[in-house]
């Protein structure tokens, strides 16, 4: 029988004085406060994280393949979609790699390691982006329109159609279809069903051509909604006098995102020819991406603050106990029990109040976290964070750790307070009231 953890068990079910009761149940609050902010700022972030990324591949897709002499400012150079061995990248599966070999996430000099990605190439997709002037009878507004086929990765871009429907793609024409962002929609007055006029430039002359809005999106990511409409590729194909075969570039869509870096070399290096270049969109929007970067910081931040409250906390708390019970700690001495197996008692009287504070902890921070997930009631200014309300990923896995970490430092740094015991000798303890 294991006396330590019997007497301990039994102190923290007793029924102790009015004082003590109330500095553990704040003991048992902040443990429980900390877990539940813990368990709120991973879901949060690891939120964020995914819904950006999202909108973001799901406009752009994972890579872009394009002329390497492409200019910038969108001055149209078309390449031909057979040349840019289009089956021979839509067929990569998985691949093998040597990366740096890693303990703990600490690259080992010298050493590498065989590694396979974790997907392959879900789909390549042909665009063209044109620049046009959109203008109603009251009002004009300059756009990019990106055309897209209608093998496109629609799946992706429906879910930010707020209005309306997608392209809806003709076997023997060219659609006239034009989806828009609700930023220009409303900036234009416009709503679905209206047809408006495009305005483009080809060899110096002005060629106007009649749309019709067929569906309004919001991606909530202003750089794409102020300036990109969707139409069907075919038509600007026709309005630039290219071949259906002509394109601007293609979109590489993989499976895991998490493969985008080792992808981007491969096709760069291994698959394409001098004349193309392959760029990831983290490369061409870095921005954004080093702004999530900078929400790892913020999380690891919060998670050390809230356990070193907690760690504070139970460190007054188990003083408070070990001063209470000054006359038990000289009993049990006295009957011929050392220092190290009193202070196992007081260890594990802490163990239950932290276990106990961690359930509190795990009942608020999943209860908040599914309410907001299904109600969305923290609203957020979609200008400044990219989303109307705060998202939510929870991760049992990475909830599970919280819990175990918490659990586990808060114990180990709760074993030097405990040495107070050995300055507690029998006959001081046995006078003391």
């Amino acid at each position: 029988m294991n006396i330590e953890h019997f007497i301990a068990k039994r102190i923290a079910l007793s029924n102790s004085g009015s004082f003590t009761k109330v500095i553990i149940r704040i003991a048992i609050a902040a443990i429980a406060v900390s877990l539940t902010v813990m368990i709120l700022t991973t879901a949060i972030i690891a939120g964020f994280k995914k819904e950006i990324t999202e909108k973001i591949f799901g406009f752009w897709g994972h890579i872009h393949i394009t002329d390497s002499n492409i200019n910038r400012n969108f001055e149209l150079s078309p390449i031909e979609k057979n040349d840019i061995y289009y089956d021979q990248i839509r067929d990569i599966k998985q691949i093998d790699y040597e990366d740096q070999a890693k303990i703990l996430g600490y690259a080992i000099e010298g050493k590498v390691q065989q590694k396979t990605t974790l997907g392959g190439v879900k789909g390549v997709y042909p665009y063209i982006i044109s620049p046009a002037m959109l203008s109603t009878k009251d009002n004009f507004h300059g756009v990019l329109l990106k055309g897209v086929d209608a093998d496109y990765n629609w799946s992706s871009m429906n879910k930010y159609i707020i209005d309306g429907k997608q392209i809806t793609y003709l076997k023997d024409s060219m659609s006239v279809d034009l989806l828009i962002s609700k930023n220009i929609a409303d900036k234009m007055i416009l709503k679905t069903g209206d047809k408006v006029v495009m305005s483009f430039i080809r060899d110096n002359a002005r060629i106007k051509k009649r749309f019709q809005i067929c569906g309004i999106y919001n991606t909530g990511l202003e750089e794409y909604d102020k300036r990109f409409g969707i139409v069907d590729i075919h038509k600007l194909q026709d309005i630039l006098s290219w071949d259906v075969n002509q394109v601007q570039g293609m979109e590489v869509v993989l499976e895991n995102v998490n493969d985008l870096d080792i992808f981007s070399e491969y096709i760069y290096y291994e698959i394409l020819p001098q004349e193309f270049y392959a760029e990831s969109i983290k490369s061409k929007y870095p921005g954004i991406f080093e702004w999530l970067g900078l929400q790892d910081i913020n999380e690891t931040i919060i998670l050390q603050l809230m356990i070193l409250v907690a760690i504070i906390n139970m460190i007054t708390v188990l003083l408070i106990l070990i001063l209470e019970r000054t006359q038990m700690i000289g009993i049990l001495k006295s009957l011929g029990m050392n220092n190290w197996r009193v202070r196992k008692i007081f260890i594990y009287n802490a163990g239950y109040i932290v276990f106990f504070g961690l359930i509190v902890g795990n009942i608020l921070g999943l209860g908040i976290a599914f309410l907001q997930k299904h109600f969305q009631f923290i609203k957020l200014d979609e200008a400044n964070y990219y989303l109307s309300t705060a998202p939510i990923e929870i991760n049992f896995i990475t909830i599970l750790m919280l819990n175990i970490g918490t659990f586990v430092v808060t114990l180990i740094f709760l074993v030097l307070p405990t040495m107070l015991v050995t300055r507690i000798t029998p006959i001081k303890a046995l006078r003391f009231e």
